[in-house]
């Protein structure tokens, strides 16, 4: 861990409880507003915003721009999340930054209120502006009415992906209260985009937030949408009368494609792109941790999904592997809905080996009880009894002609992509 790094470690992961934006508003303004030198793409949604934050990037780097992207969770490591021309921020423009806004964080009222993820934020913001971005594609935390990011003032477009029940401490107990929060990122007379499949309360939701605020809002239309494959390897489609593949695998990254299709029309009245550029982003775009192959023999698959909504996602993805064995490698937070999640995956999978240990945060599921909770559910299931790479490897060899899947939690899948030297 860099020096930089130890620094904003030393804030905590989700700071004091809010109630307004003002306080990482005031941050900014103390390190010049640099949210105000910038042109967005804002997207909020419980499931599907990092894919369609990825085909945003590629399709706009396809184009020429420079564009900056703000994610998160990392993956691999801290800088993954902030990244120009899907180059990481480096170590020594990391260090400079916080050397430069450091004296400014220390001296601020509240400097032991900040969470890591707003101290972030003003360093990718800077990092943006320093790099000459034409464009920032702009993931939100949680929420989105009281996430940080929503400090932006007038973004090109909003974006609202899938909405399901997911934070539920912080965002709320029903699927009103939680579209409540993720239509809060919708700014007065800013266009809007909601993804097409959300319920009739979710569309409610954003519709009234869009007319209280002279917002033009479009709701995607799968029924314009021709699905010509799907399968592991992606999605061969036709939308209002044009060809598209996507490289994700599973029929919601077509969901989450003619959202970005829709919405580029809107980016494109700022920053012109071809019809070319947005096909080939979307045959681009990639995300790590979602239907992610990494070895094609035994195939091995990868995919962070966590709540119920990703876990049925990724349960359509599987079911193109009918007739193959499935393997499971599980790690889940405590944090999540874990019993409805796993119930997705029971009808699919031969047998779950639960695993710990794989995240910092202290999080982790205890094995035996994730287990118990599988076996509870329906599933065939049993703690891990060696490392977490002994369970996978093990797998593998037992399941040659059929596929492991690794799944459950993004930071497993992080886990396993730091430690992969040791599978393969």
């Amino acid at each position: 861990m860099t020096e930089a790094e130890k620094y904003i470690s030393s804030f905590s992961r989700t700071g004091k409880r809010i109630h307004d934006l003002d306080r990482i508003r005031s941050l900014l303004s103390l390190v010049g507003s640099p949210q105000k030198k910038l042109r967005f793409i804002h997207i909020a949604g419980t499931n599907g915003k990092g894919s369609m934050a990825q085909m945003f990037n590629e399709i706009l780097i396809d184009a020429g721009y420079t564009v900056g992207l703000f994610t998160s969770p990392y993956i691999i490591e801290y800088s993954d999340r902030i990244k120009v021309n899907n180059c990481n921020i480096s170590s020594s423009e990391l260090n400079e930054i916080i050397e430069k806004i450091r004296p400014s964080i220390e001296r601020h009222p509240q400097r032991k209120e900040f969470s890591q993820f707003e101290i972030t934020q003003t360093i990718a913001f800077l990092h943006f502006v320093s790099r000459g971005c034409d464009i920032v594609v702009l993931e939100t935390g949680m929420g989105g009415l009281l996430d940080s990011t929503n400090v932006i003032e007038k973004p090109l477009v909003c974006v609202i992906g899938s909405v399901s029940y997911d934070h539920t401490a912080v965002l709320g107990d029903t699927l009103e209260k939680i579209a409540y929060q993720k239509a809060g990122i919708i700014k007065p007379k800013c266009p809007c985009v909601l993804s097409p499949g959300n319920s009739t309360e979710v569309v409610s939701i954003v519709r009234e937030r869009a007319l209280n605020t002279d917002s033009p809002l479009d709701i995607s239309d799968l029924a314009l949408c021709s699905v010509k494959k799907s399968d592991i390897t992606g999605n061969d489609f036709t939308y209002r009368g044009r060809d598209y593949k996507t490289s994700m695998a599973g029929l919601h990254q077509g969901s989450n494609a003619v959202t970005v299709i829709d919405a580029m029309k809107f980016v494109s009245e700022a920053l012109p792109v071809s019809q070319k550029s947005i096909a080939n982003g979307i045959r681009k775009a990639r995300l790590f941790g979602r239907v992610e192959v990494i070895s094609e023999s035994p195939l091995t698959i990868l995919d962070g999904a966590h709540n119920p909504d990703g876990t049925k996602a990724l349960a359509d993805s599987l079911k193109a592997l009918k007739g193959r064995k499935i393997t499971a490698v599980i790690g889940m937070h405590k944090d999540k809905n874990a019993l409805e999640a796993v119930k997705n995956l029971i009808p699919l999978a031969d047998s779950f080996t639960a695993v710990d240990g794989f995240s910092d945060k202290g999080l982790d599921f205890d094995k035996a009880e994730l287990a118990g909770l599988i076996i509870k559910a329906g599933g065939n299931a049993r703690p891990a009894q060696e490392s977490i790479i002994n369970e996978i490897r093990k797998a593998r060899e037992e399941n040659p002609d059929g596929a492991v899947l690794i799944c459950g939690s993004l930071f497993l899948v992080a886990y396993v992509k730091a430690n992969a030297g040791k599978l393969f």
